[in-house]
C-alpha cells in the first residue's frame, strides 16, 4: 500500500435492523480517511455513528456494500480472517474501559498481545510496559484494573489498544465518562498518536469542542454523512 492510499474506505453501505420492525440505519454511507488522520464522526444520538463505527471494525458484517481496511475489502472475508484483522489492525478504545478486575494493568494491556502470538510472552510484556511508558501511567502496572481512577483506566484503554501497533484506533466515546481535564489527557494522546506513531485514529462523538480539533469531522444525520 502506498501512503496515498486510504486507511478505510466504505462504498455504498447500507444497514438494516429487524427488531421488531425493518428499519433502514444507514443510507448508502460512502467515505474514505486516509492514512495518519485524526477524524471524529458526530450527529444526534440515534443518527447511526455507532452503528457505523462496528461496521468499520468488522464486529458487525450485516450490511450491503463495502468497507476496505488498508486495501483489503472485507466482504465475504472468513471469520477468522475478521479476527485476524480486527488483531492486527485495528485498536477499539470503548466509552466504558472493560478492564478485566481480576487482573493487574499490565496483564489487561498484555491480553491482545498474547491472543495475537506474533510476540514471545516476555517480549509482549516489555511492549506493554513501554505502551504504559508511553501514556505515562507505568507506576500502576501492577495494580489491579478496579484500584484506578476513571482516567487511569482510560489510559490503559488506549495502552491495550496500542499492544499490537494497530494501523488505525476506533473509538465509540471514549472520553463520554471523562472529566475535562482527563478528555483533554486523552486527545493529546490521540493527537500524539497521529502526529508521531502515524497511526489513523477514528473516533465517534458527543464533544464538540474534541471533534472541533480533530483534522476533519464527519457530520451524520438520519443515517447519512451530511458533510466531511
Amino acid at each position: 500500500m502506498s501512503n496515498g492510499d486510504p486507511i478505510i474506505e466504505t462504498r455504498g453501505v447500507i444497514k438494516y435492523f429487524y427488531d421488531p420492525v425493518k428499519v433502514q440505519v444507514l443510507k448508502d454511507v460512502s467515505f474514505q480517511m486516509k492514512r495518519s488522520e485524526f477524524v471524529s464522526i458526530v450527529g444526534k444520538s440515534g443518527c447511526g455513528k455507532s452503528t457505523l463505527l462496528y461496521i468499520l471494525s468488522t464486529m458487525d458484517t450485516d450490511h450491503e456494500g463495502d468497507v476496505l481496511i488498508d486495501g483489503e475489502n472485507m466482504s465475504d472475508q472468513t471469520a477468522d480472517r475478521l479476527s485476524q484483522v480486527r488483531n492486527e489492525k485495528i485498536g477499539f478504545v470503548f466509552q466504558f474501559h472493560y478492564l478485566l478486575p481480576e487482573f493487574t494493568v499490565l496483564r489487561n494491556v498484555m491480553l491482545p498481545g498474547l491472543k495475537l502470538a506474533r510476540y514471545s510472552k516476555e517480549e509482549v510484556e516489555s511492549r506493554a510496559m513501554d505502551r504504559l511508558k508511553t501514556l505515562g501511567i507505568d507506576d500502576q502496572a501492577l495494580k489491579l484494573a478496579n484500584q484506578l481512577s476513571g482516567g487511569q483506566k482510560q489510559r490503559v484503554a488506549i495502552a491495550r489498544a496500542l499492544i499490537n501497533d494497530p494501523l488505525i484506533i476506533m473509538g465509540d466515546e471514549p472520553t463520554g465518562n471523562l472529566d475535562s481535564k482527563n478528555t483533554q489527557i486523552v486527545f493529546d494522546i490521540f493527537r500524539q498518536l497521529a502526529s508521531e506513531r502515524g497511526q489513523s485514529l477514528l473516533v465517534v462523538t458527543h464533544d464538540n469542542d474534541f471533534a472541533a480539533r480533530t483534522d476533519r469531522i464527519i457530520e451524520m444525520d438520519d443515517g447519512r454523512i451530511v458533510k466531511g
